[in-house]
């Protein structure tokens, strides 16, 4: 009875409702439903409208997804079902603004609001559609609610969303078992063959820290190499790792053949000092080095809200970074020298400090750029960046999976697990999970316990 049912409902025709925050999500979404239909509300045009304005990721995905309809268009009346561009999609149409015969979202849920109006177009298509399952897909968690309230099927927006956050590939593991003469051919020549070595995690570059007797080693696996490779415990412009884990972050931010890393962690781990110690530290590799993060509006208001010029208006955004750069200056309390060498990169812009959006569009070659906060990304945007990458360049994502301030987002839907989950195994990527927070007792006192 179980999988006759599974197969009607898997042959019963479907038709998804898109909401703003799906399109702005993902501008690509309308080809993410393979044979089913495809729905976008006419309201969810004029909310586009608003954000088709301005250089931040959602006015770019917006103008994409009027670009897609537009161009379909020409040949179609886009309220009427039809065919996009890839012939084995569903259909899709633009749902003009109806008002259900059965339940009304205005009435129940109050009138003006476009939510309850994006409601009623789903509850119209479900009353129109009875041989079809209709189902409103949305990233906003009350939306979803509200649908359900109505008997309306529901649900988020699942491309790019992995599972299991919680189980997440970390980049390091550790080792019991390796024989003594391994170990001690590992400390002679700093190098190992795994050929002949079972290790637990041989898929990607990896991390291990190994255990034998009274020896405590760290190191690198090389995926191309099928090598292990000593790591040694140093600082890197002044800065000392503290744990095993951030020398395991130095080692993939300092290592040559690496182009890609990502590094999770709580806050006071580490994360954006240590990327930002390892950038100085390879200046002169570089031509420029670019640290960025992205703008997450306060109370839901766009920066120009705030008073003053562009500077004025961005600092409060950049201020982490500002911070680490003061702390670094810090270590060289005794060298003046190199206090004014990094107040030179500054001025000079070799070091340029700036949000997302106005980094966005500039030439990424021979660049070391860092992403702070990266767990506010979409999937997409990571993509972006990436996919702008010129020669020479190395790129560096950190964030906290769990502390994110972006509306639509959670842990398993944001760039910074996306790119995690996708791309460890490739072999100019490593990844590392900082646990262990080393700001202060009083700051691990905070993430332990409340």
């Amino acid at each position: 009875m179980v999988a006759k049912r599974k197969l009607a409902d898997k042959l019963l025709r479907k038709i998804f409702v898109l909401d703003t925050s799906v399109i702005l999500y993902d501008h690509n979404a309308v080809n993410s439903f393979q044979e089913h239909d495809v729905a976008v509300p006419v309201l969810v045009l004029e909310e586009l409208d608003n954000f088709k304005s301005g250089n931040d990721t959602r006015n770019f995905e917006a103008r994409n997804f009027i670009r897609i309809i537009d161009q379909a268009s020409k040949n179609n009346t886009i309220n009427k079902w039809f065919k996009l561009k890839k012939s084995n999609l569903g259909k899709f149409k633009i749902a003009l603004n109806e008002h259900p015969k059965k339940q009304d979202a205005e009435k129940i849920f109050g009138e003006g609001k476009f939510d309850n109006r994006i409601l009623n177009t789903a509850l119209v298509l479900k009353e129109e559609n009875s041989d079809c399952k209709v189902t409103l897909v949305s990233k906003d968690i009350c939306l979803r609610l509200k649908a359900k309230s109505l008997s309306l099927n529901a649900e988020d927006y699942e491309t790019g969303k992995i599972k299991n956050a919680d189980e997440l590939y970390t980049g390091k593991s550790g080792i019991n078992n390796l024989p003594e003469s391994k170990i001690e051919s590992l400390i002679a020549d700093g190098i190992l063959s795994t050929k002949d070595i079972d290790l637990p995690y041989t898929l990607s570059n990896h991390f291990y820290s190994i255990k034998n007797k009274k020896k405590l080693l760290n190191a690198f696996y090389s995926k191309i190499d099928q090598t292990l490779r000593l790591i040694k415990h140093s600082d890197i412009f002044n800065i000392e790792p503290r744990n095993a884990e951030q020398s395991f972050a130095i080692d993939a931010l300092l290592n040559p053949d690496i182009k890609l890393v990502s590094i999770q962690g709580n806050a006071g781990t580490g994360k954006t000092l240590l990327a930002l110690a390892s950038a100085l530290a390879q200046r002169k590799d570089y031509r420029q080095i670019y640290i960025t993060r992205p703008i997450v509006p306060l109370s839901n208001k766009d920066i120009g809200f705030l008073p003053g010029d562009v500077k004025a208006k961005v600092d409060p955004y950049m201020a982490p970074i500002w911070d680490n750069l003061k702390f670094i200056k810090e270590q060289f309390a005794d060298d003046e020298k190199m206090q004014l060498k990094i107040d030179e990169l500054v001025r000079t812009e070799k070091i340029q400090i700036a949000p997302l959006a106005f980094i966005r569009g500039r030439t990424i070659t021979k660049i070391f750029f860092i992403i702070d906060e990266a767990q506010n990304l979409t999937p997409h945007e990571v993509k972006t960046i990436i996919s702008r990458a010129g020669e020479h360049t190395k790129i560096v994502f950190t964030g906290d999976i769990y502390q994110i301030d972006t509306p639509y987002l959670d842990s398993e839907s944001n760039g910074l697990s996306y790119l995690i989950e996708n791309a460890k195994k490739h072999p100019l990527y490593a990844h590392i999970t900082l646990q262990k927070g080393e700001r202060s007792e009083l700051a691990n006192l905070a993430t332990e316990l409340l």
